[in-house]
């Protein structure tokens, strides 16, 4: 099978929908002239012209007003923020219209729209560009929201959330825009609110999404090195959350760890420990731990930036701990 980068699988995803129906159009900073700020636009304003790919001033409450009008009125924007933590701006158009139109309307006026750009954090970026936004997003409801960690998750998840006719908040990642997969050619969909197990394992459950995915895919192969099964769950979708494939590995495992980028209080590991305490209390022989962002503003020196985001050898650490094999 062919291997193409997350960027890529984004851009197929988004051409071959706008092929499909011509309703669609994307808007965004840079997502035309100069092919993205990412470059995940390249190429598509000269197939889909300057009506259907269009650049905007940097007004996100102002471009988001204007595509949250076009998804009621019959069209189907995508929305590409050149980073969600410039969103919070359009938080207004996605909280008060997009997310509450159809129960304002009394099921009369769906708003099919998806918002999508890179979160979290990406390096040396300091305060105001690093935080990562699930946890707020998944707290609204009438609306999705997906956190995809690979290019095959990221076409076959983007095509259902262009389909879908509700606002999906599709968060994305600068640093694995570049990440390669494998991703077939003939055309699939992966279903919104279905999680994925990447890893099978006997010992403990490890939960995590979006980039941090690759911290728990390493702590998984730490551990096999002594003799410690881990699986792996990554969860595609934050809200609605898949807890009852976290539950069927719980019981097996017996044990779960997760591992997010969020900050603690209110997070999306806090939503999995409520349920997964009260659905499947009696399969736990441990409590259920998580390793999140540091409760604190992200800082600019390195050393800083390391000791704010999990990493493998807390979370190998972490895992010990609830198997009882380190305090």
């Amino acid at each position: 099978m062919r291997e193409i980068a997350l960027r890529e699988a984004l851009r197929e995803a988004m051409s071959e929908e706008m092929r499909r129906d011509e309703n669609i159009f994307l808007m965004g900073e840079e997502v035309a002239e100069y092919n993205g700020a990412y470059k995940v636009s390249q190429g598509m304003l000269a197939e889909f012209g300057e009506k259907r790919i269009i650049d905007t001033p940097i007004a996100e409450l102002g471009f988001a007003s204007i595509a949250v009008g076009a998804a009621q009125n019959g069209l189907r924007p995508i929305v590409e923020f050149m980073t969600w933590n410039f969103a919070v701006l359009a938080l207004d158009q996605i909280l008060n219209t997009a997310s509450k139109m159809l129960a304002m309307s009394g099921g009369q006026i769906h708003c099919p729209i998806v918002f999508r750009g890179p979160n979290g954090s990406a390096g040396q970026l300091g305060a105001q560009h690093s935080t990562a936004f699930e946890s707020l997003y998944a707290n609204i409801p009438g609306i999705k929201v997906v956190s995809i960690s690979n290019p095959y998750d990221a076409k076959g998840l983007l095509k259902s959330a262009i389909r879908d006719n509700d606002p999906v908040i599709f968060m994305e990642s600068e640093v694995m825009y570049g990440d390669k997969g494998e991703v077939p050619s003939d055309e699939y969909l992966i279903p919104i609110g279905k999680a994925h197990i990447a890893k099978e394992g006997t010992d403990v459950t490890i939960v995590s999404f979006n980039k941090m995915m690759k911290i728990a895919l390493a702590t998984a192969d730490e551990l096999t090195k002594e003799n410690i099964s881990a699986e792996v769950i990554d969860l595609r979708t934050i809200r609605p959350l898949d807890w009852h494939t976290i539950l069927e590995s719980v019981k097996k495992t017996n044990r779960l760890v997760i591992i997010e980028e969020q900050w603690p209080f209110g997070s999306v590991s806090s939503e999995i420990t409520y349920r997964i305490q009260k659905e499947g209390f009696d399969y736990l022989d441990a409590p259920i731990r998580r390793i999140t962002a540091a409760d604190a503003p992200m800082h600019y020196a390195p050393n800083l930036v390391a000791a704010y985001l999990p990493d493998v050898s807390r979370s190998v650490k972490l895992v010990k701990e609830v198997m009882y094999l380190q305090k």
